[in-house]
């Protein structure tokens, strides 16, 4: 079975006991949680990764991470995931079921980088047009970075607005390549 196949798998699995436990934004609040601890520490990965190490020992530090922050149900999904020895895609899993999460919600994340922090007007007003333009609530995710000279990059579902200043640039170069003028000696 290949990672987007397992992924969905268990993360549709874990939505649908949420689901029937009426736990759905708890449950969505942990995965969260699992996902970005996951992301910030390759070192839990490589354990969980690591087939030396026995599944009663990464169980051991699952509890030992987790157990103060997680519900009970999320914590049982999560030692099932590793009895099941899937605990190398624990971040895959969290990360699916929360997109399942803004499916079932109507929620589209968006994320948008800038050369520059966005002020709060306009980070409403690009929320604004995303929902006017998928017709759902918009969840944004702003990341500044030091790589581009200026403007943004907007990217939500299969859509990509691509406004940056180097952009702009490139168009221009390669209108200035295409050299239409034709010498008439």
């Amino acid at each position: 079975m290949n990672d987007y196949r397992i992924h969905q798998h268990y993360a549709k699995a874990l939505y649908l006991l949420a689901a029937d436990m009426q736990q759905v934004d708890q449950v969505m609040e942990d995965m969260t949680c699992v996902a970005q601890v996951c992301r910030e520490n390759p070192l839990l990965v490589r354990v969980m990764a690591n087939p030396t190490i026995r599944v009663d020992k990464k169980q051991g530090v699952i509890g030992q991470v987790f157990d103060s922050h997680l519900t009970a149900t999320s914590m049982a999904f999560l030692h099932f995931v590793v009895h099941r020895k899937r605990a190398v895609r624990l971040r895959g899993i969290a990360e699916t079921y929360m997109q399942l999460y803004r499916d079932a919600k109507g929620i589209v994340l968006a994320h948008v980088r800038t050369a520059t922090d966005m002020d709060a007007n306009l980070v409403d007003r690009l929320r604004s047009e995303v929902e006017q333009f998928t017709g759902r609530s918009v969840q944004m995710d702003c990341v500044t970075t030091d790589k581009m000279m200026g403007g943004f990059q907007l990217l939500f579902d299969t859509y990509l607005y691509d406004a940056r200043l180097q952009t702009r640039i490139d168009r221009m170069r390669r209108a200035f390549n295409r050299n239409d003028y034709e010498s008439k000696l």
